[in-house]
């Protein structure tokens, strides 16, 4: 086998090298979220936050690989947002914004980091107050997670990514709930976020994606949002969008000089991976990040919004497809949930959270204790998961 035949087989699931890569990066990200979590208190600042969040992942992740020969790229690979109430997604505001938490705020905090460009994602939703989430706040954080659970079982080899779309609309109507659109579940590459098998949120005349089949050593960033409101959600201020990724395959010669400087800045430390402009030069950027997008050099990731008064609750993770089973890799716990809602007279979702994650990795033969100790690999937040 020649170098480069070998480099490419390294680049799949079937090498530990990559496997641990993805763990390792999951558990940076894991440990950003307790460690944002930890801050999360009325009054902070949500910049300050955000910040707090990629730090960590810059710094984790800059001790890591320092002797090797090759140069391993690692660090953020989608930085972390805050997203408050009604605000879907992407909310990461930039050095003096002075908006703070309030108690009783419904925030989703977003996040990833990547070794050698393999990605862990993760979005978690927590309410600022004590003791059990109740009413349409725990309906809507309990039709993310059971959504989430369902999507764990359903995204694996020979189920299609038709399955999924439908099933996480179901849960979302057993909670009285909308799936929101736009948001879509990806297939991940290194140094590939946004792979080309994708999973709707909500399928539509105006929405669609090629059918594609799951197949075994894929990685998946599933991604659920919910909302009590429509769940179609808005862009009310061009001015909030922070996040972009370079989008490779632009060119454009750019014509002010504000905006040359700031592509090369971007084209030097952010050449695939989405970035914040808060990691800019502060001055030029606002001007010459303009110039790039209205030339399709840079892919925006928009702040969006439901309408007042309506509740987002946001879950994503990320899951290997490996050969005994989905291993989810990013999780963190739920507060407790006491929604108004439930599944429990809903066969076909039950059915659903009934299927397995994983097998057993040795002694195939004793498949009868199969389910116990699926429920032991499943991931942390199934506990939690209403109607079980």
């Amino acid at each position: 086998m020649s170098d480069e035949e070998l480099e490419e087989k390294e680049l799949d699931l079937t090498s530990p090298e990559v496997v641990t890569k993805y763990k390792s990066a999951a558990e940076i990200v894991n440990k950003a979220l307790q460690l944002v979590l930890s801050g999360c208190k009325p009054k902070a600042k949500i910049v300050d936050l955000c910040g707090k969040g990629d730090a960590f992942i810059t710094e984790q992740t800059g001790n890591m690989y320092k002797n090797v020969k090759k140069k391993i790229e690692r660090g953020v690979a989608f930085p972390t947002c805050i997203s408050v109430n009604n605000t879907v997604c992407h909310f990461s505001p930039l050095a003096g914004d002075e908006l703070v938490l309030e108690e009783g705020d419904m925030l989703k905090i977003d996040m990833g980091c990547h070794i050698d460009g393999f990605i862990a994602v993760m979005a978690h939703t927590h309410v600022l107050q004590t003791g059990p989430v109740t009413g349409r706040v725990g309906d809507v954080i309990a039709a993310a997670n059971t959504a989430a659970e369902v999507a764990l079982r359903l995204v694996r080899p020979g189920r299609k990514n038709k399955d999924v779309t439908d099933a996480i609309q179901k849960v979302a109507a057993a909670y009285d709930c909308k799936i929101v659109e736009g948001v879509l579940s990806h297939q991940m590459k290194q140094f590939v976020i946004d792979g080309n098998k994708v999973v709707l949120s909500v399928s539509g005349p105006e929405t669609r994606v090629d059918d594609a089949e799951f197949e075994e050593n894929e990685v998946y960033a599933v991604d659920i949002v919910t909302s009590t409101g429509d769940g179609k959600p808005k862009l009310l201020d061009e001015k909030q969008t922070t996040i972009y990724k370079r989008a490779v395959d632009k060119n454009y010669h750019l014509k002010m000089k504000a905006s040359r400087f700031i592509f090369s800045e971007i084209n030097q430390n952010f050449p695939i991976m989405p970035f914040t402009a808060r990691a800019l030069e502060e001055k030029r950027a606002r001007l010459g990040l303009l110039e790039c997008v209205n030339h399709d050099l840079l892919q925006p990731y928009p702040v969006l919004y439901e309408k007042p008064g309506d509740l987002v609750a946001h879950i994503k993770f990320t899951v290997l497809l490996m050969p005994n089973g989905s291993d989810r890799i990013t999780s963190h716990p739920l507060q407790e949930l006491n929604p108004t809602k439930t599944i429990a007279g809903d066969a076909e979702i039950k059915s659903w959270l009934a299927l397995p994650v994983k097998s057993k990795k040795k002694g195939g033969g004793k498949k009868k204790k199969g389910k116990k100790g699926d429920k032991v690999e499943d991931s942390v937040e199934s506990e939690s998961v209403d109607g079980v």
